[in-house]
């Protein structure tokens, strides 16, 4: 299971939201490019980059940072954040993503849906974001009368893969993850491969995660917590690694 440090780009600067909330940032690096370095320096094997502006303006406006931390460092960056058409899919490819991740498109256009997956089902991802068991679409802004578990059964179903599941309300919280619903998740993405994000404090909560079996969950993306220094990318890891 792999650590996926989270690079969330707000302003051109690397900042962690509360909630999902855009007026509730902290931020922790006025260069996006200096936390990707101290990540990938501290051991990372992975990068999970989300355009903050991007999935709020629906479209992508920072590729241009995509393009320094991939061209600069040599790990896969999972990149995702207003990616609503083919084109724009294209160019985050084109600046350096090893993975594209659309949210809101992908809920709200089959056919989008349907190309993108004709064109770059190995390398694409679809967002599914919740706020109380709701799906969270255009930046977390807006909520559908969806369940969660049934938006993956359904993108499952559609032939998606890879699969990043947040839990809204919790990130950037660090109250812990909600196992009984992360181990539904996972049922629901069974045959696909789940990342999931949201609440994880201590390397307990990336134990509890790991030790959840089952060959569906596969990474944990984890932001506040590397920041504010409750572990080391190294101890998350072999956290994670443990399930081996």
């Amino acid at each position: 299971m792999d650590l996926y440090p989270a690079i969330d780009i707000q302003g051109d600067r690397a900042v962690r939201l509360r909630r999902g909330r855009f007026d509730q940032a902290t931020v922790y690096a006025a260069d996006p490019l200096d936390a990707a370095r101290a990540w990938a320096d501290a051991g990372a094997r992975r990068l999970h980059v989300v355009d903050l502006d991007g999935a709020r303006e629906g479209r992508p406006l920072a590729l241009g940072h995509v393009r320094r931390i991939a061209g600069k460092l040599d790990l896969p960056v999972q990149y995702g954040g207003g990616l609503r058409t083919l084109e724009s899919l294209g160019a985050a490819l084109e600046a350096g993503a090893a993975r594209v991740v659309v949210g809101t498109a992908a809920h709200r256009d089959p056919e989008l849906l349907a190309a993108a997956l004709e064109r770059h089902r190995e390398r694409l991802a679809v967002a599914v974001d919740v706020r109380r068991g709701r799906l969270a679409t255009h930046g977390w802004t807006q909520t559908a009368e969806v369940d969660g578990r049934d938006a993956v059964r359904r993108l499952r179903d559609r032939g998606v893969q890879a699969l990043v599941y947040t839990d809204a309300e919790r990130d950037g919280t660090m109250e812990g993850p909600d196992l009984e619903d992360v181990a539904a998740v996972a049922r629901a993405a069974q045959g696909g491969r789940l990342i999931y994000s949201g609440g994880v404090a201590r390397l307990e909560d990336l134990e509890r995660l790991a030790a959840l079996g089952g060959p569906a969950l596969d990474g944990v993306i984890v932001g506040k917590a590397l920041y504010e220094g409750r572990f080391t990318v190294a101890e998350a890891q072999r956290a994670l690694d443990a399930r081996a």
